[in-house]
């Protein structure tokens, strides 16, 4: 699956080297405004894992809807509120798992 041009892949990213610390997981995928940064996991593995990229994706347009800061402003707020799991933001990306996305397939 293709992913839209402005969206690069960084393998191996500190940030989410500390993500996977903090949440306590070997793998790794999280987004910062159109970039996907992995930790424990390769391109290759998580582009073959098409629910995996369209969780991603929808953190991209999420990004882009609200801007950075008021994202993870908004983000860490339903997390605090709600946990990491029934964060609004979250269950929106795993809806998106089941759904094309509309610019990558």
């Amino acid at each position: 699956m293709p992913l839209p041009p402005e969206v690069r892949i960084i393998e191996n990213a500190w940030p989410a080297r500390l993500a996977a610390g903090w949440l306590r997981t070997p793998r790794v995928a999280m987004v910062w405004n159109t970039r996907i940064l992995l930790w424990g996991v390769t391109e290759v593995q998580f582009m073959a894992n098409i629910r995996w990229v369209r969780h991603e994706l929808k953190h991209v347009e999420q990004f882009r809807q609200w801007g950075t800061a008021r994202f993870i402003l908004l983000y860490l707020w339903s997390w605090i509120l709600q946990g990491y799991h029934y964060n609004r933001f979250e269950v929106e990306a795993r809806a998106a798992e089941e759904l094309p996305h509309p610019l990558a397939g």
